[in-house]
């Protein structure tokens, strides 16, 4: 099992799950939302070799982390990967959004100055602002659009310029998700659930539940679901290489 995208720090109940979710997966990603954060959870989770930390400063929080944008762009020579960052144009979030992409903008150019790395991005709302910005700096990493919720002409942008994508079992449950999911090469689709943020049966879906994309993949790409596992993991073998 593989979890590109989790807030496992954030679950009521994280320093219980944490042996749990280092057996049951292979890797999880755990990204972070602010580098505050990202010290205290990766001094936590340290002793797992297959949980990573990643240092974030989530859009949503850009306005009261102000403080940190300094510590934010500092720390990234000492991380691999970066996440969650981004933009958020949706209402409750549009009057921040300069401050947003004037955070983003010095995030993706510290990126870039230091050899790339791979990042996990949000863009709800803000797709489009979110992807002029990437092809401003196209030797930032490995961008992850993370639950990509924009329009077909964007996700097809988003692919002409080597996006990748993380996607949960929520994304499966509509049809503009799924959708969306049709445009994306099979070889640039990691598994993720956005937890405990995403729930079901009014439970957090737990990182070892981010394979439950695999039913829904089966019938969008016609393949059993032995191979539509075999493919996440390439994919998954190959962005650790490439970052």
């Amino acid at each position: 099992m593989i979890d590109f995208h989790s807030h496992l720090d954030l679950y009521p109940n994280a320093l219980q799950l944490l042996s749990e979710v280092a057996k049951r997966n292979i890797f999880t990603l755990v990204v972070t939302t602010s580098p505050r954060a990202w010290q205290a959870t990766s001094r936590l989770f340290d002793s797992y070799d297959n949980i990573k930390v990643a240092l974030g400063m989530h859009p949503e929080m850009v306005e009261r982390k102000t403080n940190e944008i300094e510590m934010l762009v500092s720390s990234i020579s000492k991380a691999k990967f970066i996440g969650e960052v981004g933009l958020d144009g949706s209402q409750s979030f549009r009057e921040s959004l300069l401050l947003q992409e004037s955070v983003l903008n010095k995030v993706l150019a510290e990126c870039e100055r230091q050899g790339g790395r791979i990042i996990s991005i949000h863009s709800r709302g803000a797709s489009s602002r979110v992807l002029d910005l990437l092809e401003k700096y196209p030797l930032a990493g490995k961008p992850i659009l993370h639950w990509f919720s924009g329009t077909i002409q964007e996700i097809r942008r988003a692919v002409a310029i080597g996006c990748w994508f993380s996607v949960g079992p929520s994304m499966m449950l509509g049809k503009k998700g799924r959708d969306l999911i049709r445009e994306m090469p099979i070889d640039k689709i990691l598994p993720e659930t956005d937890g405990p943020f995403v729930t079901r049966e009014n439970a957090p879906l737990m990182p070892w539940e981010a394979f439950n994309i695999v039913l829904g993949l089966e019938d969008l790409w016609g393949m059993k679901p032995d191979k539509v596992r075999a493919n996440l993991q390439r994919n998954f073998q190959t962005i650790l290489k490439a970052g």
